[in-house]
């Protein structure tokens, strides 16, 4: 496969998510870190940039200069990852977008959802990939899951119950730490903190793994702490297209939780429960059967699951090769060959819209309402 060209705008020095993207893009050498507006601070960006190892002219002071910069090089990058702040998405996406290049954003996509129908058709019509960073989606035994219920080895999909949980922000006496009180701010965050934080890795993974999407849903959202004008606690039932039930809770109150991500798929002849801080792991129950635990890296699995396994048998699979594995699939795409399992614009267009369809909801004391966006209507 050709080394290919990459770059990153946002996840510089102390970003959260930054690191994860670095090991992940460059973890297989698909991708070579050759381009960067990595700070706001555009000194700092420049020389975090070269201290990773760009050159200094590729070493940009925004995104504008980065887009300006890389549009006519025959070197040109042939990813974008866009880290930036949630507010900054659309914008820096489009403009990659339509200058012809590959971008991969992080979450949520887009503020709004009609941002997000305007990426899908910008995306269309330029013929690049647009993928959205939902990197749990990309753990081998999530996968496997996912081919168990494709090749009908679960039945038909009755219920879903997830959970994103964690209680990192359950002092009140915190509150006010501005690297917690933004996601709390309309102003910052949007219309939804904790469901469009969390919750929506959640739902996207349910509709990953049931191969369904989600039609309506019912809501109801809790600020339990009185200062936050957003919700720090949701609960969301939902459908979907094909008739499946979903329960979904996201929470960040839940002191004693730490990552608190975990999934359980029921089907008419078996059910599976997987869990993020045990990735390594599904549990597979057939109906009438024993509870039998899959491993990572096992014999019998599927093709799929294989392929993303890249430490052997008994040793923890961590959240950067998740991340990794994205950029596996995105290498693999870019070099014309699809894999069909890369969370794509459609798919954060999806959550933008489940996200203002339960904010709708739990305005109107949980009634149910159409969570698709317009488009896809």
């Amino acid at each position: 496969m050709t080394r290919l060209n990459w770059g990153m705008i946002g996840g510089g020095a102390g970003s959260q998510i930054g690191p994860a993207h670095r090991l992940g893009a460059q973890a297989d050498g698909n991708f070579v870190l050759a381009a960067g507006a990595l700070d706001v601070d555009a000194e700092k960006g420049r020389a975090y940039a070269q201290s990773l190892g760009v050159a200094a002219d590729r070493a940009y002071a925004n995104w504008q200069d980065m887009l300006d910069g890389e549009r006519d090089r025959p070197d040109r990058v042939d990813l974008v990852t866009v880290a930036t702040p949630n507010s900054t998405h659309f914008e820096i996406t489009k403009a990659f977008l339509q200058a012809g290049f590959n971008v991969l954003c992080e979450k949520p996509m887009t503020m709004t959802v009609e941002e997000g129908e305007e990426i899908v058709r910008v995306a269309e019509a330029s013929g690049k990939i647009c993928a959205v960073n939902y990197c749990y989606s990309a753990y081998p035994m999530v996968r496997e899951m996912r081919q168990m219920v494709k090749t009908g080895q679960l039945g038909k999909v009755r219920l879903v119950v997830a959970n994103f949980s964690h209680g990192h922000h359950g002092d009140a006496t915190d509150a006010d730490n501005p690297r917690v009180r933004w996601r709390y701010d309309p102003a910052m965050a949007g219309v939804s903190g904790q469901f469009a934080d969390c919750g929506i890795h959640a739902m996207h993974m349910a509709s990953f793994i049931a191969g369904d999407e989600v039609r309506s849903l019912s809501a109801d959202f809790a600020s339990t702490i009185p200062s936050r004008e957003l919700e720090d606690d949701a609960m969301v039932n939902f459908r979907t297209e094909g008739g499946t039930v979903g329960r979904l809770w996201t929470s960040s109150v839940a002191i004693g939780r730490q990552h608190g991500f975990d999934i359980q798929v029921f089907g008419e002849t078996g059910g599976l429960r997987w869990a993020s801080e045990q990735p390594n792991q599904v549990y597979y129950t057939p109906v009438g059967g024993r509870t039998q635990i899959m491993e990572k890296g096992e014999a019998g699995l599927s093709d799929e699951a294989g392929r993303l396994s890249r430490v052997s048998i008994a040793h923890p699979e961590g959240f950067p090769l998740a991340v990794a594995n994205i950029y596996v699939d995105l290498a693999a795409a870019i070099n014309g060959a699809p894999r069909d399992a890369l969370p794509l614009a459609t798919d954060g267009l999806r959550s933008m819209a489940a996200v203002y369809a339960a904010v709708r909801s739990a305005k109107d004391d949980g009634a149910w309402v159409d969570a698709r966006p317009p488009m896809f209507t």
